[in-house]
């Protein structure tokens, strides 16, 4: 079971792992051991809470594919364990990612004294800078 948050649980049955032959330079056992993992999680098929579905179908990540299924590749280190741990690490990252509502932003207005003060800086400097001309005789 994948613990995304206190109150989310993802069953291992939702969770697809196959262990395929990572990419890159290998070595002796190059063609005999199969260390990376591809995990897929169908997102409509999952027991998620529908608000989370909808959010995660509407982002904008190459790992969700137009069928609602993320594949995540994990190939980072040399054995099939610790690369399964990375690759639901990635998938809690992500589905956490989603379990934020983020508040809109208000836009505020500056206030009548900070319009006044900043008018009366602008006159000072021109002030300033005018004392600097030549003077006319």
């Amino acid at each position: 079971m994948l613990q995304v948050s206190r109150h989310i649980v993802i069953p291992d049955h939702e969770i697809e792992m196959h262990p395929v032959r990572a990419q890159g330079a290998g070595g002796q056992n190059v063609n005999k051991v199969a260390s990376a993992i591809h995990l897929r999680f169908d997102i409509p098929a999952s027991s998620l809470p529908e608000e989370y579905k909808q959010r995660l179908l509407a982002r904008n990540d190459q790992r969700i594919t137009k069928e609602g299924v993320v594949v995540i590749k994990s190939q980072s280190y040399r054995t099939q364990d610790k690369n399964r741990e990375d690759a639901l690490e990635r998938l809690r990252n992500l589905l956490a990612s989603v379990t934020h509502q983020h508040k809109k932003r208000i836009p505020t207005r500056p206030s009548r004294a900070a319009k006044k003060r900043r008018v009366e800086s602008k006159v000072r400097k021109g002030e300033r800078k005018a004392l600097r001309r030549k003077l006319d005789y």
